[in-house]
This record gives C-alpha cells, structure tokens and sequence, in this order.
C-alpha cells in the first residue's frame, strides 16, 4: 500500500489500494476532476432536499453514499468478475452547490451542469438529494437524446398531479414536457396508489415477488429495446428493512438482493445515465441505506463495464 490520497493523486483506470476508514470520500475512491473530456463516467453530488414532503436530510445523501462506497473498492466486484475501473474512466466532479433553499436556482445550475456533461457525450451518475433533481437531469438529456425512456425503481410513481411541486409531482412535469417516453417506460416496486398511470408501465412490488427479478429484468429489457435509457433509483424502492434512510419508507418493498438481481438482467440496454436518490443519513442505521445506494450505483457502474453480464447467475 502507498502512502497518498487516492481522491486526489489516483490514476483515472485501475483502483489502487488504500485504507477504508481514511482519505477524502469520492465516489470509489475515484479522482476528483473537473475533466470531463478525460471521463467515461461523470460523479456529481447534489445536496438539496428542499422538495421533500415528509422527513428531511437527504442533502446529506451524497456525503454519506461517497463515505460508504469506500469499502466496496477493492478491485473486482462480485458476482461481475470485472473491476469496472479498469476499462472506464469515472471521475467524481464533486457536488454542485446553490443557495440553501433556492428552488430555480438549483434547476438552473443543475440541468447547465447536466447540459455540459451530456453534451459531452458523457454518461452521468448522479447521487442525490430528494427525487425532484431528476428533473433537470432530464430536461438536458431530452435536449440531446429527445425523450428518454424511464427506468424508475420506487415506491411511489412521483407523478401525482397536486397543485404545487415537490418530489413526488416531478415525473408528470417531465411528462408533460415532453421528456419521458411513456410508451417504452417502467416503474418498478410501485406500492403506493396513484388514479393515473399516465401511460407508463408498472411493475408493483407484489408483482417483483411474485414473479422475481428475472421475469422483472426481461420485461424492461422488451419494453425499452434498443432505447437510450435512464436509470432512476430512489432508495425508498427497497424495503425499510434494507433502508431506513429515506425520507417516505414504505414497508412491503424489495430487499437489496432483489435489486441487485434485476441489475444483473439488464444486460443489453443502453443506458445513458443514472441517479440514486433520497438517502436520508440522519434516518439511517449503520450506514445500512448508504451502503446500499453504493453498491447499486457500482453494480450500474459493472453493468456498463462487463463484457456480458447476462451470464451471470444472481
């Protein structure tokens, strides 16, 4: 092990040996930069939880997702077989940062960001923050890819139509927009109700365990084809169980292992970017929620990076 700062002094490709519990907190240890041009993968932090309707603190949400992916660096990742790090090139560009509280303001600096990165010909992986960042991330996707198909795991749609926005009104603006492609979209561990579908498919967690993370992972895989696709994973999908860091936990909901297996049989879309959202530190035990926000943005990372992770056995 040499002595150094791997968030700092790392080498873009490769993951280097260094202890968990010290250095800076990037994403995976990965370099800090603002070179874009020089990344495959762009990490950005975005601390705002001003449109929660419920408990507060997923502001933290992206300090606590950097502390615990630093125990998941270890080169290979299982069951993948690969070290990702090893053919792409991520780095961690930091958080972006407005005035606390400051509504248009974040939009605005959120989706010039977005708009840089995407224009770029980058992918984006995005830790959140309340849900209603989304929002702004798509809005520069759609100016590139036109609209883009949705991969949503939640326990709620977010597309309730109330008469004032918040995380949970998000996805029928989008729509409303212009920005989603309902026809080839999917909410996946949906328990929540909602009057409307507004075109999309769901996919309740009821019916994830009834029929498993296969038929899940081969049901997305049809409906998006060949797509360019976005990934959105608000932690609060998973049951309080697995973690209780969020901000609106509802019970019923998938476990991590569940997640993690649906993830494996995604092989095959073009995914173009992904966030992970709503990890609430203050609500959380142990890191329990973090962690798992982590490990699913670095099996995104492995799906990207493997040559065929369909033939992997979950």
């Amino acid at each position: 092990m040499k002595p150094g700062d791997n968030a700092f002094t790392g080498q873009l490709t490769g993951t280097a040996s260094e202890l968990v519990f010290a250095g800076a907190t990037s994403f995976a240890r990965r370099r800090y930069s603002r070179d874009i041009a020089s990344a495959d993968v762009v990490v950005s932090g975005i601390p705002w939880d001003g449109a929660t309707t419920y408990r507060p603190g997923a502001r933290l949400g992206p300090r606590a997702i950097r502390q615990a992916s630093a125990n998941l660096c270890f080169g290979r990742v299982w069951p993948w077989g690969i070290d990702p790090f090893e053919t792409l090139r991520v780095i961690d560009w930091g958080d972006v940062q407005f005035a606390e509280g400051n509504w248009p303001e974040m939009c605005e600096l959120l989706e010039a960001h977005a708009a840089t990165i995407v224009g770029a010909g980058k992918k984006m992986l995005t830790m959140g923050g309340d849900h209603y960042v989304t929002l702004p991330i798509l809005r520069a996707y759609a100016a590139v890819h036109g609209p883009i198909v949705l991969v949503h795991f939640d326990a709620h749609s977010d597309t309730w139509d109330d008469d004032h926005e918040h995380h949970g009104t998000m996805f029928l603006t989008a729509i409303r927009e212009g920005l989603i492609d309902v026809e080839h979209s999917v909410h996946i561990g949906i328990r929540t109700f909602n009057a409307d579908d507004w075109g999309m498919a769901i996919l309740t967690a009821p019916w994830v365990h009834e029929h498993g993370a296969g038929a899940v992972a081969e049901f997305v895989r049809s409906r998006v084809g060949e797509r360019p696709a976005y990934l959105t994973f608000d932690i609060d999908c998973l049951d309080p169980a697995y973690a209780p860091g969020t901000g609106t936990p509802v019970v019923g909901g998938l476990t991590t292992a569940q997640a993690q297996a649906i993830f494996y049989g995604l092989a095959g879309i073009n995914f173009v970017g992904m966030d992970i959202v709503e990890v609430s530190p203050p609500y959380d035990h142990a890191e329990i929620t973090a962690l798992a926000g982590a490990t699913l943005a670095l099996d995104w990372l492995c799906l990207l990076a493997s040559p065929d992770p369909s033939k992997l056995a979950p």
